[in-house]
């Protein structure tokens, strides 16, 4: 199922006041990658699923050599970038991803600290560059931490998520082989995510 969208901007705090502007809510505070020199910020999008909101963190910059998830240190602009499915069995879907043409490497644990001080803890399949131009997902496994969509967020509903990519079939072998599903349809990579939010309906893109 789906786990979170990934919204990835050059300056957070500009991407965090024009998501406010357009949508009436106010991203809460995630937390900061440490060593990956970014952080992030939340949106709900149901019990179990929610938007990042991912940018650089200025006062913790990368670590010498470390890639910047995302892409962000390569952004000008905001965008959609990717998504996060969350399967029973993280191995055997990374195992299912490769053999359907998208090899998202090992699954590696994880970490960060919440703005409260709380550790969160996880596992991460999530190569860079991403496969199909982040248009496949990435997976993620909680464990036994408590899922940050479950953290009290303020809340959007996800009302819709579709995709363009130059190669839909093999986008759709790969959905196909993780038991997902999601409308793709021939063009240039792309994801992009209808929002109801207390302002009405937001694309993002």
């Amino acid at each position: 199922m789906l786990d979170h969208l990934v919204y990835a901007a050059p300056d957070l705090a500009a991407a965090q006041a024009a998501f406010a502007a357009a949508t009436g809510l106010t991203p809460a505070p995630g937390g900061r990658h440490l060593g990956r020199g970014t952080r992030n910020l939340l949106v709900g999008l149901g019990p179990t699923a929610y938007l990042e909101i991912i940018g650089p963190d200025d006062e913790h910059p990368a670590d010498p050599g470390a890639a910047v998830p995302f892409g962000v240190d390569a952004l000008t602009a905001p965008r959609l970038v990717t998504w996060a499915a969350r399967p029973d069995d993280i191995a055997a879907a990374a195992a299912a991803s490769a053999a359907a043409g998208a090899d998202l490497g090992p699954v590696a644990p994880m970490s960060r600290r919440t703005a409260d001080g709380d550790l969160l803890e996880w596992r991460l399949a999530a190569p860079h560059p991403p496969p199909f131009d982040g248009v496949t997902p990435f997976l993620i496994d909680w464990g036994a931490t408590a899922h940050p969509a479950a953290s009290g967020l303020p809340a959007a509903a996800l009302r819709g998520l579709r995709a363009t990519h130059p190669d839909p079939e093999a986008v759709g072998a790969v959905l196909g082989a993780l038991g997902l599903r999601l409308d793709v349809a021939a063009g240039p990579p792309g994801l992009a995510a209808l929002l109801g939010t207390p302002r009405g309906p937001v694309v993002l893109a």
